[in-house]
């Protein structure tokens, strides 16, 4: 389960096939709904239209904490998108055994002098 460049700084995982497309499906999944989930706890913050802010008004959360629920919420949504940037360059680690970096394919030397 080690990568073959262990001793060069490689930070990628060899997995099969079948765990190889779990992983990016339900990564991704999981990297979309919790950006999407930090978007709204960001628009409730800002007293929007859209649905966590009515839900929150409904049972009467954003009324009872003023600006001190804004804060809250806006740090939950931002906490909610720098976890779904997390969970996707994670995801992004994992690779095949067939497959190669773009930078090994190519017949040029990738030094940057």
């Amino acid at each position: 389960m080690a990568d073959d460049n262990e001793g060069s700084g490689s930070r990628e995982i060899v997995v099969p096939l079948r765990a190889y497309k779990a992983i990016t499906v339900f990564s991704t999944l999981l990297a979309i709904v919790a950006v999407i989930l930090g978007f709204g706890f960001l628009d409730a913050a800002t007293g929007g239209a859209g649905p966590l802010s009515v839900l929150f008004e409904t049972i009467g959360l954003a009324d009872a904490g003023g600006s001190a629920f804004a804060l809250v919420s806006a740090l939950v949504g931002i906490g909610f998108i720098a976890l779904g940037a997390g969970i996707y360059v994670l995801g992004t680690r994992f690779r095949t055994e067939g497959m190669g970096k773009a930078q090994d394919d190519s017949g040029e030397d990738s030094s940057n002098e």
